[in-house]
């Protein structure tokens, strides 16, 4: 019985689980931020590279 316990014991010390649960996390909120951030400023970037392009397709013809 003690030994059971004691496996618990180191269980619920060991933090290498947990280091790796923390590391997904902040690799999941990071995903979740730059994916708000595309998603808010997606279509000002498709109008700024459009109008890039317009420019230089002007600018080539002849």
């Amino acid at each position: 019985m003690a030994s059971i316990l004691t496996m618990i014991k180191n269980f619920l010390v060991e933090e290498d689980g947990v280091t790796a649960i923390e590391y997904g996390l902040i690799a999941g909120l990071i995903a979740v931020v730059i994916v708000a951030i595309l998603g808010t400023t997606g279509d000002a970037l498709v109008t700024l590279f459009t109008a890039v392009s317009d420019e230089l397709t002007g600018a080539a013809a002849p």
